[in-house]
């Protein structure tokens, strides 16, 4: 009769887990055309998303969304309100060491104040305006898109 391994025997070690905590947004503006959204491309494949990043400690999330979006589109913006948060996981590497990250994204509306879009950081191949029918195809994740259309929805409550 043949012997069953026991548990441990195959096991893998346990990866550990974090929490991730990002905030970004939605940032529009008004063109000719209608609104417009801006857009960031970032890695290898490129990857079209809106501007976010990891809140630091003593941060609020509303707080990094307007500095994420100045470092990543180079643009000022003014926070209107909150979108949504969004929840997803994914394998990662932290210090050497692989790690299964448990990540919140606030995503909020923000509105275009100043600044150029040219003027985005190191971490970005490229910022743009797209119009907001366009953005949503171009963008990379669903989770992304769903949230440029609640924004969608929620400036069409809005005066302005």
């Amino acid at each position: 009769m043949p012997q069953t391994p026991k548990p441990d025997d195959h096991a893998k070690p346990a990866i550990p887990t974090l929490e991730q905590v990002s905030a970004g947004g939605v940032v529009f503006r008004r063109g000719a055309s209608g609104i417009e959204v801006a857009l960031i491309s970032v890695g290898k494949p490129e990857r079209w998303q809106l501007p976010k990043g990891i809140v630091d400690p003593g941060e609020t999330p509303e707080v990094t969304a307007v500095r994420e979006v100045q470092e990543e589109t180079g643009i000022s913006a003014s926070l209107l309100q909150k979108i949504e948060t969004i929840e997803y996981w994914y394998v990662g590497n932290k210090a050497g060491q692989r790690v299964r990250f448990h990540k919140f994204v606030h995503f909020f509306l923000l509105a275009y104040v100043s600044g150029d879009i040219g003027q985005h950081d190191w971490e970005v191949n490229e910022a743009r305006w797209v119009d907001l029918q366009a953005a949503k195809a171009l963008l990379s994740f669903k989770s992304e898109r769903q949230a440029l259309e609640k924004a969608e929805r929620l400036l069409d409550t809005l005066e302005m």
